[in-house]
């Protein structure tokens, strides 16, 4: 016989990413309005970009993944108490660029210009 509890865990697969969407986003929704804002449209682009990748807590941060590993994450400034919030990719993503090339980015405002690189830069991770 199955306890309470265990029927209110999700149980498929298609819950348990929805389970996992829900917490990135009141993540993001407890976040300062600066990096709040900044979260949103990332979550935004990257789910356009990439509606392939999970959403997941990843260290409390909001983070994309395929097949469970991170790719990309989030970082509010809060956080760290850093003066930018910062767009990261893991070694998972396939941002390879001769023997060095970034896999962090500053973030202080989103211009149009910054969506469409996000947006790239996800794609181009994405492989």
């Amino acid at each position: 016989m199955k306890s309470a509890t265990a029927s209110a865990e999700p149980s498929s697969r298609a819950e348990k990413e929805a389970a996992a969407e829900r917490d990135v986003l009141a993540k993001i929704a407890e976040m300062p309005e600066a990096d709040r804002v900044l979260a949103e449209r990332i979550h935004d682009i990257i789910k356009t970009a990439a509606p392939d990748l999970t959403p997941k807590l990843w260290y409390g941060m909001p983070a994309y993944a395929r097949d469970g590993k991170v790719l990309c994450h989030f970082q509010s400034a809060q956080k760290f108490k850093s003066r930018y919030a910062t767009l990261g990719f893991s070694d998972q993503a396939a941002l390879d660029d001769g023997a060095m090339w970034p896999i962090a980015y500053a973030l202080t405002e989103l211009t149009a210009a910054d969506e469409q690189r996000i947006s790239a830069l996800v794609k181009k991770a994405v492989g």
